[in-house]
């Protein structure tokens, strides 16, 4: 499994688990819902600054491995 795909099943997981819909967490970010849907799917354009902003929203980290 590619890391896009990873991240956003770790996101949608947190996000389900956290008890929120797409919407509200778009909303809680700032962002379009569609951005959350193409985050979790792993597909999309989005920003590292948005994907790391979702991720952080629903307690999901994202560091860097050296």
């Amino acid at each position: 499994m590619d890391a896009p795909t990873e991240i956003g099943r770790a996101i949608r997981t947190a996000r389900r688990a956290h008890g929120l819909t797409q919407q509200q967490l778009a909303e809680l970010v700032g962002t379009a819902e569609r951005t959350v849907r193409e985050i979790e799917k792993g597909t999309g354009a989005s920003s590292l600054d948005t994907v790391v902003a979702v991720a952080g929203a629903v307690g999901v980290a994202i560091g860097v491995i050296r």
